[in-house]
């Protein structure tokens, strides 16, 4: 059982949010080893398009179970309601593989793929072969979040870092053997991932473990039933395939600018750059799940502190001499294509501004067990997104991928607005709503 602290210092957030952060940053580092062997691979275009096909279903899946971090470390408090989201877990991944398994090994996935994806019918058996593998990725995937979410709960979040580390060491010397051994195929990177998310998913298992021999047998703050369970999740689910259709959005509208190969291009390099740059605080929520009630005013402290970070380096890449040079020598970016993509960098800046902000009231949602206000926000984030697409394509197309960060930026300003509105209102009925006035950056004489 994790003990409360009466005392948390600015210190102990730190603690606990940096592994989660360098965790969620090199992420990125094992899709750099996966597309660095597979672009060795003989017909390296026809081998990475099918990869990334196969991968753009396979992360909305993902994305479902990854909900499972955010709804056990909310949820789960002693051995008895470990043992329902287990259960509910265990229905969850049935789902999931009927699904996945629907469109690998029957003739619909040839039509999701070739038709909605815009796959070469030369490229379908391919996709499907490499989706395949991707399924027990998803599967593991989940039961690692699950795991995490008790690790996270019971604030050992170096386990995350660790089990990432390790993770990308195996995937690294698998990518080595591939490629001295020449056998690459779409395939390769698939079980490459797999491999690394295996590896996870038992060091997650093994520290999760522990943890749980630890636990009460019931908590206060024990959850029902399955049905609590799903009550608290779905609202999260409807909200992240809101957030997938995005996306797509994006990129039918950057299609229809006046240099589409610069905005498309443009537009990714830029969003690669903010994405690494945001995926360190993707985390603010756990600190609020974790931290919020009995440490007010010290967790918008922390917000306050590290919430303007993304927006400082954004701004520095963008507005001085390290933008280019980033881009240029690290990312191999040149002529037009570096103006464009410094220009679509500036844009996200706002983007930029209000992700720590839009996850920290995200946080509170789940506190309060209020995530049904996250299919709103998101909604609102999708038809702001939306109209600011349709208003660039036709009064601005010159402004190629700029387009798709400003509809992105104002998408994410739109939801931060409606989810700022359910937040006060639930603290004003709750009695703690005290914003975030200056008064929150002094210490009390407990705290001191």
């Amino acid at each position: 059982m994790r003990k409360i602290e009466e005392n948390i210092s600015m210190k102990t957030l730190f603690i606990f949010f940096i592994p989660l952060g360098l965790s969620a940053s090199l992420v990125t580092i094992s899709h750099i080893i996966i597309n660095s062997t597979l672009v060795r691979a003989d017909n390296s275009e026809f081998v990475l398009a099918s990869y990334a096909i196969a991968m753009s279903l396979f992360v909305i899946t993902e994305r479902l179970g990854n909900l499972l971090r955010q709804t056990c470390s909310s949820l789960v408090r002693d051995k008895d309601s470990y043992k329902l989201m287990s259960q509910f877990a265990f229905y969850l991944l049935i789902s999931l593989m009927f699904v996945a398994i629907s469109v690998a090994y029957t003739p619909a996935g040839d039509f999701i793929f070739a038709k909605i994806f815009g796959a070469k019918v030369n490229m379908v058996d391919d996709i499907k072969s490499i989706y395949q593998v991707l399924i027990f990725v998803t599967i593991f995937s989940a039961l690692r979040c699950l795991a995490q979410g008790v690790i996270i709960y019971n604030r050992q979040t170096k386990w995350l870092t660790i089990g990432m580390v390790i993770r990308l060491c195996a995937m690294y010397l698998l990518s080595l053997y591939f490629i001295h051994s020449g056998q690459i195929t779409g395939k390769t990177g698939a079980i490459i991932f797999l491999l690394g998310m295996i590896i996870e998913y038992i060091i997650s298992f093994m520290e999760a473990k522990k943890l749980i021999r630890k636990m009460p047998e019931i908590h206060d703050q024990k959850i029902e039933s399955k049905r609590s369970i799903f009550k608290f999740y779905s609202p999260l689910m409807f909200s992240s395939i809101i957030v997938v259709m995005i996306g797509p959005a994006i990129n039918i509208s950057l299609g229809k600018t006046e240099n589409i190969e610069l905005a498309i291009a443009s537009y990714a390099i830029a969003m690669s750059v903010t994405q690494l740059i945001l995926s360190f605080f993707t985390y603010i929520h756990q600190i609020v799940i974790n931290f919020y009630g009995d440490n007010n005013a010290l967790v918008k402290r922390f917000l306050l502190v590290v919430g303007f970070f993304p927006f400082i380096m954004v701004g520095i890449l963008s507005f001085t001499p390290l933008g280019g040079i980033f881009l240029e020598h690290v990312m191999g970016v040149k002529g037009r294509l570096l103006d464009a993509s410094l220009q679509v960098l500036q844009v996200t800046m706002l983007m930029a501004l209000v992700f720590p902000f839009v996850d920290f009231f995200n946080g509170l949602l789940m506190v309060y067990k209020q995530t049904r206000v996250t299919i709103i926000s998101q909604s609102a984030n999708f038809v702001v997104t939306l109209i600011a697409l349709i208003i660039g394509v036709n009064f601005a197309a010159e402004w190629n991928g700029a387009i798709g960060a400003i509809g992105l930026s104002l998408g994410l300003a739109a939801e931060l607005c409606v989810l700022g509105f359910f937040v006060q209102s639930l603290e004003h009925k709750e009695g703690k709503f005290n914003g975030f006035r200056i008064k929150i950056f002094w210490k009390s004489r407990k705290e001191s």
